[in-house]
């Protein structure tokens, strides 16, 4: 695939005012500026596909991905692609015709890629039923086998418009965020110079037997040993698989009933969104081998944690002289350099907007409404401070704490990289921890999911520096779930008003 060669910010330039010439017009931002005009140009290119198979049959990739096969003993691949609403669909196909799958790929409904979710009106979102199918061709770099079953393999895949449907064949899905995301990634760094890496924090619950936890009147269960023991099999599980997967697993600790949080290395973005999907997968796994529950639900229950998936970011530049953090600078009080600035200040004035996507579920705001629970609810930022939208929690990295663990990883990626280069680009400025800018004063999160709906389609910026399809799909998903959500009675409802109205 290829992307966009715009002008680029000089690395020079990052660390300096942005001049009044220098400044993009405010028709360009309502488009989504360079970073929206860039997306149009990559998703505009009809040789997609045919330059992807090109690279897929030659005849090194062929015979490398051969021998990892015939090395690994893998009888089964799955050729997999994650969806719009975070989960992942594929087919499995007998590993010895690895070589045809990688000229013609796999064939899907596209409605596959919005979760064949039906409307309440009974539409099949995302086309209807006689929506063509789509094409994905395999990334052969990304096989591997997996852990638990070693005859079982899995390669990821970039979803295309199929080359025969004539002026807009061979083109790029936009719904495949994770193609999407690479892509985007690619063009930021050719324009600014820099890389985004991050490192996630996804909490999780699990549930059954020998897992309850006893623990006195207002006492947090969280970090006892005795509660992590109790995990013991589930963490020594997940460990091992993500290790054989090759994640470099770094820490984990309990944190409230039945949630325990595991960590791996950061790293650059993509890697790090298609480990958290890997990650899921695990999860489930294990769940299977020892007959438990696990959950990635926001907001399980009412007084206990939900589970966030702080996203960890950090912005490097590589140079004659090796790689530099530009949100580090090397002072040791804590601080957030120029650059870490208006990329703060920008994924701040993009939050409400970003909000649909940080939280993309009913249940997802629930985590804002329980006082006492650490989740942000303002677009603010601080200095190791746990209340805020983000915190410099160690010199070198932004923490990010409003997604939660339900998010779609290429998704939250795509949009805070968006706000990172608008506030980058701009030269916005967020003010002081705890006293925001002019800029963010009047910023209002969303609470709930219906008024991120109405934040997310405001945001002329962000609506315009993404594919019209992404939105649009998007937006008709959420949309049907908050209409669900809106027209369910509830048992609390019925307690409340059932005796209560003469």
């Amino acid at each position: 695939m290829t992307h966009l060669t715009a002008d680029r910010l000089h690395p020079s330039e990052l660390d300096e005012p942005v001049s009044a010439s220098r400044q993009t017009s405010a028709t360009s931002w309502e488009t989504g500026g360079r970073f929206g005009a860039a997306l149009r140009e990559l998703l505009d290119d009809t040789s997609a596909f045919e330059r992807h198979q090109q690279a897929n049959l030659r005849p090194e990739v062929v015979e490398a991905l051969a021998e990892r096969i015939r090395a690994t003993g893998v009888k089964y691949i799955y050729y997999m692609i994650p969806t719009l609403g975070s989960r992942t669909v594929a087919k499995v196909v007998p590993a010895e015709h690895y070589e045809r799958m990688l000229r013609k790929g796999i064939a899907f409904h596209r409605t596959a890629l919005t979760d064949l979710q039906t409307s309440r009106e009974g539409e099949l979102i995302g086309g209807g039923v006689s929506a063509h199918e789509f094409w994905a061709l395999p990334e052969p770099e990304t096989f591997q086998a997996l852990p638990w079953d070693g005859e079982v393999g899995r390669i990821f895949c970039t979803a295309y418009d199929p080359p025969h449907l004539g002026p807009s064949g061979g083109r790029l899905i936009p719904l495949d965020t994770r193609a999407l995301f690479a892509a985007a990634h690619r063009g930021f760094t050719e324009r600014t110079g820099l890389e985004l890496r991050s490192g996630l924090e996804p909490e999780m619950t699990w549930t059954g037997p020998g897992l309850e936890v006893v623990s006195k009147e207002d006492q947090s269960p969280a970090y006892q040993v005795e509660n992590l023991e109790k995990m013991r099999p589930v963490y020594k599980k997940i460990i091992s698989y993500a290790q054989a997967l090759g994640f470099t697993m770094i820490q984990g600790d309990y944190e409230d009933v039945g949630q325990i949080e595991l960590n791996w290395e950061y790293d650059r973005a993509e890697l790090t969104a298609e480990r958290m999907t890997t990650y899921r997968q695990i999860c489930k796994q294990v769940a299977r081998e020892l007959g438990l529950q696990a959950s990635f639900m926001a907001k399980p229950y009412n007084g206990k944690m939900g589970n966030g998936c702080h996203h960890n970011l950090s912005l490097w530049r590589a140079g004659a002289d090796g790689e530099e953090n530009v949100v580090e600078d090397g002072r040791v009080e804590l601080h957030a350099t120029e650059t870490a600035r208006r990329s703060i200040a920008g994924m701040l004035l993009h939050t409400p907007g970003s909000m649909l996507v940080m939280g993309s579920t009913v249940n997802s705001y629930k985590r804002y409404w329980d006082a006492g629970q650490f989740a942000p609810s303002g677009a603010d930022w601080g200095l190791d401070t746990r209340g805020v939208a983000i915190r410099i929690s160690a010199n070198g990295r932004m923490e990010y704490r409003l997604p939660d663990a339900s998010v779609n990883p290429y998704l939250s990626h795509l949009y805070l990289l968006a706000a990172i280069e608008h506030g980058i680009e701009a030269g916005l400025e967020p003010g002081e921890p705890g006293a925001p800018s002019a800029l963010l004063q009047d910023v209002v999160v969303p609470n709930t999911l219906g008024s991120a709906i109405d934040a997310f389609e405001a945001d002329s910026y962000l609506m315009g520096a993404m594919p019209e399809e992404l939105t649009r799909i998007f937006l008709q998903l959420k949309r049907d779930e908050w209409a669900r959500y809106c027209g369910q009675i509830t048992q609390w409802e019925f307690d409340q008003y059932w005796e209560a109205i003469p």
